[in-house]
Formats: structure tokens, sequence, C-alpha cells
């Protein structure tokens, strides 16, 4: 374990994120193109593929870290079977969840009941499939869907803040059913799916595309909200939520339905719309 993940033990994640957020949401041009500038120096970033690929006229740093895409940057997979990828940056784990465990490293996993908050919400997809996708600096940081669906219900999983770089992933215990998270919860013609947002330290912000910012404000309790009824239906490609910072997304998916792209490997590089899984019905 590196010193940077034994430290965010003790460290104060939310008071960091919060400072951070500060930081990330500051109209000072100098404090803001100093920000930007770093993160596209550092990561690579490739302005070419954004809506507006000028640093300079972003107004805050989290304007451009939430940067749009412009139109034919990214494409879905034209196989209409195909599920697609949620969100670039590269697969930390996916595969099978094994009596309701899912893996998160060598000698780590959790149990998709501690991720979702809740050991009921966790029964479809007992033997089903599971994949986990970091987000880096460098990456969009907008997250669509995987194939079209209704929003049922979304759950508020207050948590710790850890960072979830590959150390951490590595050695903390359980790390995205302990950070914060957004649960979203969807119908599909082929039943139940989930897309968990999970926050991180310095990278906790989320919004949704029907109700705005979720995270913060932090939570000390579980909050359920149910969007039964209200017709939130979002196509198969259209955006569904961004981090205000990068961090994860977790999909899962009901025993049956689809097999994960055999391409698909921990580490892979990948990008919004390529095929993710394949369903079998």
């Amino acid at each position: 374990m590196s010193l940077v993940t034994a430290l965010t033990y003790a460290l104060p994640h939310r008071l960091l994120s919060s400072w951070a957020r500060r930081l990330a949401y500051s109209t000072d041009p100098r404090m803001s193109q100093l920000l930007i500038g770093t993160v596209i120096e550092k990561f690579g970033v490739n302005m070419d593929e954004a809506a507006n690929p000028d640093p300079a006229s972003y107004p805050s740093f989290n304007a451009f870290f939430t940067r749009a895409l412009k139109a034919g940057a990214r494409t879905p997979d034209a196989d209409r079977k195909a599920l697609l990828m949620p969100a670039d940056g590269h697969i930390s784990q996916l595969g099978p969840i094994e009596h309701g465990r899912i893996f998160q490293a060598k000698g780590q996993s959790f149990t998709a009941a501690e991720l979702l908050g809740d050991a009921d919400d966790a029964k479809p997809f007992n033997d089903g499939l599971f994949a986990t996708i970091y987000l880096s600096p460098r990456d969009y940081h907008r997250v669509h869907m995987p194939v079209r669906a209704t929003l049922r219900e979304t759950v508020h999983v207050p948590g710790r803040l850890f960072s979830v770089g590959t150390d951490a992933v590595a050695n903390v215990p359980r790390l995205f059913a302990r950070n914060e998270r957004l649960v979203c919860h969807f119908d599909t013609d082929f039943g139940p799916m989930v897309q968990v947002m999970v926050g991180a330290l310095l990278v906790s912000g989320v919004e949704t595309v029907w109700s705005g910012e979720e995270i913060p404000a932090y939570g000390d309790r579980v909050t359920r909200k149910d969007w039964r009824g209200q017709g939130i239906t979002l196509e198969r490609f259209a955006e569904m939520a961004r981090f205000n910072y990068g961090s994860t997304v977790i999909v899962l998916l009901p025993r049956g339905v689809a097999e994960l792209n055999p391409a698909l490997q921990p580490e892979s590089p990948v990008r919004l719309g390529q095929k993710l899984a394949t369903l079998t019905g």
C-alpha cells in the first residue's frame, strides 16, 4: 500500500473534497487556467475531441472538466443487440457476480448488496454480470446509457471518499461499497439494470440529467427517490449523468441476458459507445 493510500484512512475526506470543489468552480481566470493547463499537460487531454477546443474559453476548471464532445467524436456500436460502454476510461474489472460478490482486485471483493445499499435490490443481479469502468483525469466525464431504459429509482448511499486509483483499489477492502455513491435503477426490455456513480477523494461531485446535482450534498443516511410514473426514459447512448471531476461507474446486469465482450479485459482502455456486452435474447 502506498503512503498516499495509507493516508486516506486518516484524511478528512469530505473537507478535502469541499476545498477541491471550491477550486474547481472558481471563476478566477488565473486559478482556472492554471488548473486546466496543468491537467491538459500532465494527462495529455485531447482537446481536438471537445465541442469547445479552446482551453482558455472555459470559465472554470469544472466547466472544462465536464466539457462536451464534438458531434461524431463517439458513435454507438451499430449492432442493436450491443449494450454500450457507458463512459471513456479503462476497465478496472468485469465478469460474473459470483454468489452475490463482485470482484474488486486480487484478494478484494464486496457484495452487490453492499454496493447497492440493500439486499433486496441486489437479488435480481445474483449470478449476473458487472463491469467497473474507471475514468481518469484525461477522460470525457459524462456517463451515457448502455441501452434504452426507464428510470425507476435512485439511492444515494453515504460513505467515505477514498481514492479510486489503482493502488487504492488493490489495497482498500470493499472500496466501491464504502465510497459515497449514487445508485441508479433502470427498467429495460430485458429486465433491471443498474448504473452506480461512485464518488472519490477530490472527485465527489455527481449530477444527473433528470435532477441536477446529487452529490454533494453529502449524506449521513441512505436516501431513496422513487421516479416511477414520471416518464424518465433515456435512449441508448444518451447522456445520463456526469462526474464533476472523474471517478468510477459500475454497471450491473441480471443473469442470462447478455454476454460480456470477450475482447475486454482488466486495464483495457475503453471508449464511450463501444460494445460492452451483447444481448442473448
